[in-house]
């Protein structure tokens, strides 16, 4: 029996391929980032052919760097940014235009043109979303409408959209000599297409974004033995590898975290925020800001579902003070610049860049640091930078308990910004209840292994799983009520500031 499963992580700004060992143990990896191309205010793009060739060295370096041989991997699983919106020629494998992000808002005009026309509600009801720049259809009907020659590409079946796990998969299993064109049943959920009841493409949403269904890739489980294929066109997979599984990252993680029971809730911290409640097999209709999504589903068994807050900013406020403030050179100094003072100051940041996502849902907003004084430091600015993550996942939490009335016991997370020591102690203060990090914080490859290998019997079940999870670090909260309550009235009144900034068409 083969050793080891591998997964494809297709993240936002970087692709990694990760090897695990029956333990669910980390024994190799290899990442790469890819360019991150902004055009224009509130437009982000990234190359597909660039994505893909770094997804393919990852799987080529990791592979020989830990001497495994592809005889060696049970499955390969994958994982990825969601929402990101590739359109490509099957015939040849050339993407007509650059992906656009999943942080992309030139759409707001699409948006907020159907809550105008009333279509908002249908939308809500039938995918469990809202009209918002963060998801897919309104990116493949700009695609259509203004990019030259995709319409009637798309008409006689020359053009084909997915997330980027369909685009890798599509490589991974032959590309234009016979790539497999699917997705699983969470990223389709990400896309206003798919009725969350019957797990399939909407007519009546196709209609609405004017997408032929002939675009769309086949919708799978998330774990399936016959389902996607076999990897085979990487130089080290020459012998063929099973791809049985695939997850959207947010809900990889979550499976990463073993949240298998209703209740049971992780929060990722990576690019944005990504906060998923397991609600179990019945959706659950948000009525204060969160998206209904489907969690995972595997095999023939009944899909699970979750209620989820996506924030559109965290990790990236970081970089943003890396990259265009050059105020830290790392992110690993964002907590020794905080460190430097005991507390914000009084000083708020709301990155906002691409709007306010989840509760809010307002593409009209930018983002605002306000109560500045000339007291303050770089240390004041990091420091708020680190509360604006976990004000922003409080956010999401209350409006999670309006919803499902789930108090949390404790917090799981994961992702890179729980490597900061400083920002997760923040987190507990903020919540007020524990923030416990796994022993593998980069769950969201593990959790797309483990869809991987549940499909071939590498792993007996979900209980198995289960006993591989293992606590890292616990953070209790240190902060008073008083401070607690004030503290959030204050990150309330800077959210206000940053609302009505642009029109929205």
């Amino acid at each position: 029996m083969a050793d080891f499963v591998g997964a494809v992580d297709q993240g936002t700004t970087s692709s990694r391929f990760m090897i695990f060992d029956h333990d669910g143990n980390e024994v190799a990896k290899h990442q790469l980032e890819h360019t991150q191309i902004l055009p224009r205010p509130g437009w982000v793009e990234h190359d597909p052919v660039e994505i893909w060739e770094r997804t393919n060295v990852a799987i080529q370096t990791a592979t020989r760097n830990a001497g495994i041989s592809p005889s060696d991997l049970a499955a390969i699983g994958i994982t990825n940014q969601r929402e990101t919106t590739v359109v490509w020629d099957p015939r040849t494998g050339q993407p007509y235009c650059n992906a656009i992000v999943w942080q992309d808002t030139r759409t707001d005009a699409i948006a907020a043109a159907l809550e105008r026309d009333g279509h908002g509600d249908l939308i809500r009801q039938r995918a469990g979303l809202p009209p918002a720049t963060y998801f897919s259809a309104g990116k493949i009907q700009w695609i259509l409408e203004n990019v030259a020659g995709v319409r009637e590409a798309a008409e006689r079946g020359e053009a084909v959209f997915g997330t980027t796990d369909c685009w890798v998969l599509w490589n991974l299993t032959g590309g234009p000599g016979g790539g497999i064109h699917a997705t699983d049943v969470t990223n389709a959920s990400r896309t206003m297409l798919m009725d969350l009841e019957t797990l399939d493409w909407d007519d009546e949403l196709l209609g609405l974004f004017g997408v032929p269904r002939a675009m769309l890739p086949k919708i799978n489980p998330s774990s399936h033995p016959e389902a996607y294929g076999q990897a085979r066109t990487t130089r080290p997979l020459r012998t063929a590898v099973p791809i049985t599984g695939v997850l959207g990252d947010q809900q990889a993680a979550t499976v990463g975290q073993v949240c298998f029971a209703p209740g049971e809730a992780k929060n990722t911290y990576g690019t944005g925020n990504f906060l998923l409640l397991n609600t179990g097999t019945e959706p659950v209709r948000s009525e204060n800001g969160l998206i209904t999504t489907v969690c995972y589903r595997f095999g023939d068994s009944p899909a699970i579902y979750a209620l989820e807050g996506s924030i559109a900013v965290t990790g990236s406020a970081v970089q943003w003070l890396r990259d265009q403030m050059r105020t830290i050179r790392d992110a690993a100094e964002s907590e020794t610049l905080a460190r430097t003072v005991e507390d914000s100051g009084g000083i708020y940041f709301v990155p906002a860049f691409s709007g306010l996502f989840a509760p809010y849902w307002r593409s009209d907003a930018r983002g605002a640091i306000v109560g500045l004084a000339r007291y303050h430091t770089n240390g004041h600015l990091a420091r708020a930078t680190l509360e604006a993550i976990c004000y922003q996942s409080r956010d999401v939490v209350e409006a999670m308990f309006q919803d499902s009335g789930v108090h949390l016991d404790v917090l799981k997370v994961d992702g890179g910004v729980t490597a900061n020591d400083l920002c997760m102690q923040i987190q507990a203060d903020i919540l007020g209840v524990p923030v416990s990090r796994p022993v593998v914080a980069e769950t969201t490859a593990l959790g797309a292994a483990y869809a991987a290998g549940l499909a071939t019997g590498f792993w007996r079940d979900t209980d198995e799983l289960r006993e591989h999870w293992h606590e890292s670090k616990r953070w209790q909260p240190q902060w008073s009520e008083q401070q607690r309550a004030d503290g959030y009235a204050g990150w309330k009144k800077a959210v206000q500031r940053t609302l009505n900034w642009v029109e929205v068409p």
